[in-house]
């Protein structure tokens, strides 16, 4: 191994010798936040306490404000409060909920005497401890002090604000975000009752979905998570059953409104998407979304995605902001030969980089790049080489000219194609793209363009990139075989396709069994139509079967069928025409809610900063990914693997995986001052992790090669538009604008 592969990766924040002399030369009061979840730290991260109490999976954990207490909510419909200092179960709450826990909290300012609780019975339940009388007991069967009912289905989160007792905000999949005010009322009446005049709805999402930035929004937003930010309480994000984080200011939002009337959707301060995912018309779902600590910062996962950082507060004129004109634009920017060559000067021109260059920077980002090109020859250790390619383009960016940032993003390109890891080929595009912005006549960029095309099934486009490649390389080119072979792929993928479509196989069989589940959802019509308007009105009145295969837990890394389910589900659905505005509009009024479509203005969408990839998220829609510490420098989350992974925020680099359920691990919550983090998901307990010496650097639970358990993960979440859940199937019918009647029968 040379000196090259041998290279130790760096960390932002230093070593903690650094941290100390920095202390000691400078003054460094925020030198507790900085230590709490610092590198060494992190990577020494190992199972501490396994405290059971739970009888069913843990689907909510939360701290309070000084740590001292945890809370957790569960399948059993209890709620448990744990003590940091002894690891304890300390009290055991009887809710009273007739379906699953999914959201806990300590309401801030009191004394942590009160919490509450959100579940599948579509309930808010407010309970005030400090009404018990005298010593309290472990079990605690107590009547709620508030009962909340108006909303119509599953509470999927809560949200407080620091500072304030009196409040808390419940995110619903019924479209809703409701403002509960303790001192207005202690209960109100279940939803649909004809005395129902609850005015506490601040957000109605009800008709605020779309399929793409493009779309108007007129379809039902089923909430899954929503945040406040602790430095600016008066934003909110929320996220739910469509591609679009939303980011609102609650000082411009109309006065809260009853849910009998169903209102316009109003306009969001910001949204963020990935730019390769705001114009996917396929069923994709957001699980999870959190403002950084600083309130800088967005973080979001998707259902059959990964997660994604973003910035909270772009410029008004930075690149990060698009619209769907760009999407598109970006989609395919012509190759060399076809775009004027005053553009060529004039990118020229603007994007030379005048900064003075470090040495020892550049001495090691010469290392970084022989470990990226090895990996890139060998077709080996492809994950190791994008790592590398990391370090320097989001790192020592400044350090390096604008040659040596197109040799690095070119050969990330090259090695993303190789990978081919779930949307790798759009992370390539968006790096060649960034490499023609520097040098347009570069035909690396071009070459590894074509490639992506290719792989996109975008054959034309290909073939085009393929032509201006062979223009531009020097003759005796040794990359003249790589092009050679591009456009013969290319041929024969056309002949492929020919031959299809003579055969008649292109043509979907509505009546037959559907090969993957967005060919339910968005059916186009017989002759290939891809309009959307066309979808939501059709009649679904045909008889369907829908065959599935879904692991339900372990690892799927072997070769037997061991933990997975296989089966069939048959539907026949029948649209109701009488049904479908009191459907729609949950016994409101419509007309209130009509869009107009003269009056649209595009939205701008921010894109985002980071990409964090090894984790899958396809079976549960409650999957966290959280900012370990004040800092927020390092990213959590959990998997359906029955593991969680650890990355550096600003490089995306995985450091640490760590076993933490026998099925899947849902939430991450990290202490507020201690290097400590708590997770739980179907097992019946919550993990409490802390460093210890003695931990390995990388992995932590069985010994396994990680590589493995990461490409395991990523075919996973590649297969996830034909293997899906029957219940994510069910769900996206029951929040569609239909009222269907289904008639399931499963085998």
């Amino acid at each position: 191994m040379d000196e090259a592969e041998k290279l130790r990766w760096p960390f932002s924040d230093g070593s903690v010798t650094d941290l100390l002399g920095a202390r000691s030369l400078h003054g460094s009061p925020d030198i507790k936040k900085r230590l709490q979840f610092h590198s060494s730290l992190v990577q020494k991260l190992a199972l501490e306490k396994e405290m059971e109490g739970h009888t069913g999976c843990v689907n909510a954990v939360a701290w309070n404000s000084n740590g001292s207490l945890l809370i957790s909510g569960s399948d059993d419909t209890r709620i448990n409060i744990w003590s940091y200092n002894n690891r304890e179960l300390l009290h055991n709450i009887d809710t009273g909920h007739s379906a699953n826990i999914f959201c806990t909290k300590f309401v801030p300012e009191t004394c942590d005497d009160v919490v509450v609780s959100g579940a599948g019975d579509a309930e808010v339940r407010v309970f005030n401890m400090s009404r018990l009388s005298g010593r309290r007991p472990r079990e605690i069967s107590m009547e709620p002090a508030a009962v909340y009912q108006c909303h119509s289905r599953r509470v999927k989160k809560l949200a407080v604000e620091i500072g304030n007792p009196n409040v808390v905000w419940s995110a619903s999949e019924d479209g809703t975000l409701r403002q509960h005010d303790f001192r207005e009322c202690s209960s109100c009446p279940p939803a649909g009752s004809a005395n129902q005049e609850c005015r506490n709805v601040l957000l109605d999402l009800r008709c605020g979905a779309k399929k793409s930035l493009a779309d108007l929004p007129k379809h039902p937003l089923a909430l899954k998570s929503c945040d406040i930010s602790s430095v600016r309480p008066h934003e909110i994000l929320i996220g739910g059953s469509d591609a679009f984080a939303r980011l609102y200011d609650r000082r411009m939002l109309p006065p809260l409104s009853s849910c009998q009337t169903k209102t316009k959707p109003p306009p969001c301060v910001k949204m963020f998407c990935p730019l390769h995912l705001a114009d996917n018309k396929t069923y994709l779902h957001l699980t999870h979304v959190a403002f950084s600590p600083n309130g800088k910062e967005i973080l979001l996962s998707y259902s059959g995605e990964h997660v994604y950082l973003f910035d909270a507060d772009p410029d008004s004129t930075s690149s990060v902001r698009y619209t769907a004109d760009y999407v598109r634009e970006q989609s395919f920017l012509p190759p060399f030969h076809k775009v004027p060559a005053k553009e060529h000067s004039k990118q020229r021109k603007i994007l030379v980089n005048t900064t003075s260059r470090k040495l020892f920077g550049v001495d090691m980002c010469r290392k970084f790049m022989q470990v990226a090109a090895r990996a890139l020859e060998m077709g080996k250790n492809l994950m190791r080489g994008i790592d590398a390619c990391n370090e320097v383009l989001e790192s020592v960016g400044p350090d390096i000219d604008d040659h040596m940032m197109h040799d690095f993003l070119c050969t990330r390109a090259g090695l993303y194609l190789k990978r081919k890891w779930k949307n790798d080929v759009y992370m390539a595009i968006r790096d060649c793209n960034r490499a023609r912005n520097i040098d347009p006549t570069s035909y690396q960029a071009h070459l590894y363009m074509s490639e992506a095309l290719l792989q996109l099934g975008r054959l034309r486009e290909a073939f085009e990139y393929a032509e201006a490649v062979n223009s531009l390389l020097p003759p005796h080119s040794e990359f003249r075989k790589q092009v050679d072979d591009i456009i013969k792929r290319v041929a024969s993928a056309e002949l492929e396709k020919n031959r299809t479509d003579q055969n008649g196989n292109a043509k979907a069989d509505t009546h037959g069994k559907l090969r993957s589940l967005s060919d339910v959802l968005f059916r186009s019509d017989v002759s290939g139509s891809s309009s959307q308007e066309g979808r939501e009105d059709s009649d679904y009145d045909d008889e369907m079967e829908l065959d599935y295969e879904t692991s339900v837990s372990g690892d799927e890394s072997r070769d037997n069928d061991q933990g997975v389910l296989r089966g069939s589900l048959s539907f026949r659905f029948h649209q109701r025409e009488d049904q479908i505005n009191e459907d729609a509009c949950e016994n409101g009024s419509t007309e209130s809610a009509h869009i107009d479509d003269s009056a649209f203005q595009p939205d701008v969408a921010i894109d985002m900063e980071q990409r964090y990839v090894a984790h899958c998220n396809v079976g549960t829609d409650i999957k966290q990914a959280s900012f370990l510490g004040d800092q927020g420098e390092f990213i959590a989350s959990g998997s359906d693997d029955g593991r969680w992974f650890i990355w550096e925020k600003k490089t995306g680099r995985l450091i640490k995986m760590l076993a933490g359920d026998g099925a899947v691990v849902n939430c991450i919550q990290s202490h507020p001052f201690d290097c400590t983090v708590a997770t739980s998901g179907i097992d019946n307990t919550i993990k409490l992790w802390t460093p210890d010496a003695n931990a390995t650097s990388m992995v932590a639970g069985p010994e396994l090669d990680v590589l493995s358990a990461i490409e395991n993960n990523q075919r996973k979440l590649c297969r996830n538009r034909q293997i899906l859940l029957p219940f994510e199937f069910l769900e996206r019918f029951r929040m569609h604008e239909f009222a269907e009647r289904f008639e399931c029968a499963q085998s």
